[in-house]
């Protein structure tokens, strides 16, 4: 808990990883593990054992249902928005490759296709240059870039 990871063993591809734990989600698994004290897994069904995967795809649906979204969410759903969202965030594809647990680079890059929205923020060097020239001769006008600039 004090380094906000988890350990999962035989996780998707049957592959070991680890995985960092949000820091807001620590007390309320505090809270979960004082209630239900489960003995063998992260988080244990009533009985004692491991949610199968039909109860975990049940919940997530009915999560999103609750919450409005209308789109069909799975559990890959979520791993492809965690995905997602650290590429968005600036994680670097090496440290997304390693949390997902996969062992070629090419398998992680399926992600970046989704992580557009940094994309419209990268200005092309040929507009910082007219930027830099525009604001050079503003004064004096004596070049003319173009229509705009």
């Amino acid at each position: 808990m004090d380094r906000r990871q988890i350990f999962i063993k035989n996780g998707k591809g049957r592959k070991d990883r680890v995985v960092i734990l949000a820091e807001s989600f620590i007390p309320l698994y505090r809270n979960y593990f004082m209630t239900y004290k489960p003995s063998q897994f992260f988080i244990e069904n009533p009985n004692g054992g491991v949610y199968s995967a039909e109860s975990i795809r049940k919940f997530i649906k009915t999560s999103a249902n609750r919450a409005g979204i209308k789109k069909n969410v799975t559990p890959h759903t979520l791993r492809h928005s965690y995905a997602t969202h650290l590429i968005e965030n600036g994680v670097g594809l090496r440290h997304v490759q390693d949390l997902l647990g996969h062992s070629k680079p090419e398998t992680t890059m399926i992600y970046t296709h989704v992580a557009k929205k940094d994309l419209l923020r990268i200005q092309s060097p040929l507009d910082t240059a007219f930027t830099e020239l525009s604001d050079r001769y503003k004064e004096e006008q004596k070049v003319r870039l173009s229509g705009n600039i």
